[in-house]
Order: structure tokens, then C-alpha cells, then sequence
């Protein structure tokens, strides 16, 4: 099943996906039970079972080409660093693009929720620990980048930095979430794809990894990294990153 959180008339509601038209995903169905269409809707991250996540975990140059396209060595050890939850925002809401800065690029990312309490998993076990997945757009501003294994808490901890959703798909929906398809098209064009087979370090890894010197809690992000092909993006750009089975997360880029 699909989730969501939404605003409808002032209020955040809990939201399933519901079709209409023959179209799926077309509209949402509030947990009173009403159906809306999207557009009057405002989405928010879909996050379960809080509306704030403890921890968010996110992971840099987990995927080969993406460290070969920074020309830097593939990591033999996950990167990773912590983002605030304030760095959150829905699907087809803003990102602000500072003014004076050069280069500022998306990241197609799988992003891993957590379903119950987590601590020393093992790696066979990770998947029951797993509530759904969801999409992550977690953009980052090279200008404010002092070295690929020690960023700048700019490059990713900004408000409103990181599109997430539009939904969080249950786990048990996905067979396989190492061999999903991403993409992400700027205004239409294509200029990213990969697969998350091509991941350095897979999602059992990860949870297994984490969980055997931190504890994870229901609600908990990871956020798996991103393949190559990122490109500058301009205030005015529409950037939709999607991934197979988890739907298609839109984002517009606005000046600070």
C-alpha cells in the first residue's frame, strides 16, 4: 500500500493512494475517508509512524559511477552523515537555490524507513526491520563542499533541502529493492539513471552496519545515495526523481 501525509483545509491527515479515472495515484483518500485530488492537497514527507524522524542517516559515494563521475575512489567503508529533519519537505514543494552559489545538483536517492526498534541485526534479518520505502531528492551545494569526506553541514542540512516522497511505500510491496530503476529528468529531459543493484553497499548491509553500534527506531531514515549523472540546476527547473514501484517526486527550484 501507498501512504502519505497531507494538509487538506488546515489539517494533516494520514492518506492512501486511490485512483480515479483509471489513473493511480491520481488522488488521495484522507483517513476520514474522503478522496481529493492532489492538486488541492499539500504534501508533506511521508514519514511513519511519527511525523519526525530521531535519525536520519545518509550516505555519500554509495554508488561507484557517482564516485568515478567526482573522481574520487569508490569507499571501502560507508560514508555517511546526519541530517536534520528540518532539511524535509514534500513532494512538489520549493527548494531555494541560494543566490550566490555555482553548482548546486539533485540526488535521486532509495530511501529506507524504519519499521520497529533496531539494534544489532543481522544482515539476513535486516528486511524485518524495514517498514517501506519512499524517494529522497537530497540536493547539495558544491560551492559549500570543503572536502567529499568531510561536508560542510550547508551542502546538506539546509531547510527545505531534501524532497521526500511523494509516498512510503509498505515493505512488503517491493520484492526486491535492490533491483529498482531511477531516474530523474530536469524540465522533462532525462539526465540520470541507474539502478539500485549498482549500490556499493546494499540495504541489508546498511542496516546491519548501523544497527551494530547505533539504534535505530521506528520512523528512522537512511538514505541510500545516488548514482551518477547530477547536472547544476536552475531556480525555475522542475526536477522529478522517480524510482520503479515508489512513484515519481516533483520539485521546483526557486532564489532564496
Amino acid at each position: 500500500m501507498k501512504h502519505a501525509r497531507v494538509m487538506y483545509e488546515g489539517r494533516v491527515h494520514r492518506a492512501t493512494s486511490h485512483a480515479v479515472g483509471g489513473r493511480p495515484d491520481a488522488a488521495v483518500r484522507l483517513d476520514d475517508g474522503r478522496v481529493i485530488v492532489e492538486d488541492l492537497i499539500i504534501w508533506l514527507p511521508p514519514l511513519a509512524p511519527t511525523p519526525r524522524p530521531r535519525t536520519i542517516l545518509a550516505l555519500g559515494l554509495n554508488y561507484a559511477d557517482h564516485a568515478k563521475e567526482l573522481e574520487f575512489k569508490a569507499p571501502e567503508e560507508p560514508l555517511v552523515f546526519i541530517k536534520g529533519d528540518a532539511a524535509l519537505t514534500g513532494h512538489r514543494q520549493l527548494t531555494r537555490r541560494p543566490a550566490d552559489v555555482q553548482f548546486m545538483h539533485y540526488e535521486c536517492e532509495l530511501t529506507v524507513v524504519i519499521g520497529k526498534t533496531t539494534r544489532k541485526v543481522r544482515r539476513g534479518d535486516a528486511y524485518d526491520f524495514i517498514a517501506g520505502y519512499t524517494i529522497a531528492n537530497d540536493y547539495a551545494i558544491r560551492d559549500y563542499l570543503e572536502n567529499w569526506y568531510r561536508p560542510n553541514l550547508r551542502v546538506k542540512n539546509r531547510d527545505g533541502c531534501t524532497p521526500l516522497g511523494p509516498w512510503l511505500v509498505d515493505a512488503v510491496d517491493i520484492a526486491d529493492p535492490m533491483a529498482l530503476a531511477l531516474q530523474t529528468t530536469v524540465n522533462g529531459k532525462i539526465t540520470q539513471a541507474g539502478n539500485t543493484r549498482d549500490m556499493i553497499f546494499d540495504v541489508p548491509f546498511l542496516v546491519e552496519y548501523f544497527s551494530s553500534f547505533m539504534t535505530l527506531q521506528p520512523g528512522d531514515l537512511i538514505l541510500t545515495g545516488t548514482p551518477d549523472g547530477v547536472v547544476d540546476c536552475r531556480p525555475g527547473d522542475v526536477v522529478v526523481t522517480s524510482i520503479e514501484g515508489l512513484g515519481e517526486l516533483f520539485n521546483t527550484i526557486e532564489y532564496t
